[in-house]
């Protein structure tokens, strides 16, 4: 009877433990500031939080990333890997997720795209765990601008002196 009721609590066991719906810890990620602007050749730097809620059942492994951007912008995420490396049930981390550099060469007006994807789950995980998308706007160095407006400055002096000159002459 023992043995019996033993297979049998076994045999439920089992079934529960194949029914029940599997549920895979989550983190969220969350960029401080995700639309930059900058002039070609400088660097921006990406902050980021990451956070695990306290309902996961265990901790969260943070393997790898994965990045891309438009253009021919260079991503270090070496934030990442000195800072990032698992999140527990409940704990929030905020440090610089990644740079970009932009080459000097860069068209300007021109927004340039790019995503950052946390990988992992377990300790030898490796899935894609949570992605954010990024955008950097070129615009011009404000010598451009100084630049520019010297030349309409000069513009408006010419056009205006010579409407001047021409009604002095006319009276």
């Amino acid at each position: 009877m023992k043995k019996t009721a033993l297979i049998l609590s076994m045999f439920v066991l089992a079934v529960l433990l194949l029914v029940m719906p599997a549920s895979a810890d989550t983190i969220s990620l969350v960029l401080s500031n995700p639309v930059q602007s900058a002039v070609p050749g400088s660097t921006l730097w990406f902050d980021a939080t990451v956070s695990a809620p306290l309902s996961n059942a265990a901790t969260v492994y943070l393997n790898s990333d994965d990045f891309g951007i438009t253009g021919t912008s260079t991503i270090d995420d070496s934030g990442f890997l000195s800072y990032f490396v698992s999140v527990d049930p409940g704990e929030t981390l905020t440090a610089n997720l990644f740079s970009v550099t932009l080459p000097p060469d860069l068209a300007v007006g021109v927004p340039y795209n790019g995503f950052f994807t946390l990988v992992g789950g377990g300790p030898n995980d490796f899935n894609n765990l949570v992605t954010v998308d990024f955008q950097i706007n070129t615009v011009p160095e404000p010598g451009t601008w100084v630049l520019l407006a010297t030349g309409l400055g000069a513009l408006a002096m010419a056009i205006f002196g010579r409407r001047s000159l021409a009604q002095t002459a006319t009276t």
